[in-house]
């Protein structure tokens, strides 16, 4: 298989901390719109469009770990020694496993209403494709949902080795989705959880709340990781 291209936007301060935004699942880069102003104030901000979603490749081979990959080479191909990453749902699925993978280039960690699944804790049949075209590789969904139903038992049991200090925004979605969270939260040496009643969708919903969370957190490391 060729190389995979990763499409980015690179806005904020040249000079500020670099944080890299991971999206969700059927997004992509503008998704983050409703925070972007704000976090470009202060930071260096990287917003990725992963495979298969907005401008980057369509390989038609997805899974977290060639996501996992795919923002580990896009740090080596920009130059960023290391960078705080920010993820919601499929994005924090990603931002977690970089930050087992190769802790030293994580300098914090913010997961946005998902972490990396537990075997058993979920089941998620395959879907229909759409008769509609979306605006990503429909390929992806299923090749997730396999791996959320049968995750790889290492990415929940790495958890209480990611020593990069972490912050768990839970949207309060669900009752089962706020206990792996807070489950998250104990087994990690350097996490903290807040809740925010959002929806899945923390950052788009509550954009004002979600920045008061995160961006203070992101500021305690400005002047170490640079």
């Amino acid at each position: 298989m060729g190389e995979v291209s990763v499409s980015y936007q690179l806005v904020g301060n040249p000079a500020g901390q670099p944080v890299v935004l991971l999206h969700g699942l059927g997004d992509s880069g503008p998704g983050w719109m409703p925070v972007l102003a704000e976090l470009a104030t202060t930071f260096q901000v990287f917003v990725l469009d992963l495979r298969g979603h907005g401008n980057s490749s369509r390989p038609g081979t997805y899974s977290f770990e060639l996501m996992r990959d795919d923002v580990l080479g896009f740090l080596d191909a920009v130059g960023l020694t290391r960078a705080a990453l920010v993820g919601h749902s499929m994005g924090a699925v990603v931002g977690m496993l970089v930050a087992q993978a190769a802790p030293d280039r994580v300098t914090q960690l913010v997961l946005e209403d998902a972490t990396v699944p537990r075997p058993g804790d979920l089941y998620r049949p395959p879907r229909a494709a759409p008769d509609e075209p979306t605006p990503f590789d429909f390929a992806v969904v299923n090749a997730l949902r396999a791996q959320l139903t049968d995750p790889d038992p290492a990415w929940w049991e790495g958890t209480d080795m990611v020593k990069t200090p972490t912050l768990i925004v839970d949207g309060a979605s669900s009752d089962d989705r706020q206990a792996l969270l807070a489950a998250t939260a104990a087994r990690m040496p350097n996490a903290r959880m807040v809740t925010i009643t959002a929806g899945h969708h923390v950052h788009r919903d509550q954009p004002a709340r979600f920045l008061a969370a995160v961006e203070p957190f992101l500021r305690q490391g400005s002047t170490t990781s640079l």
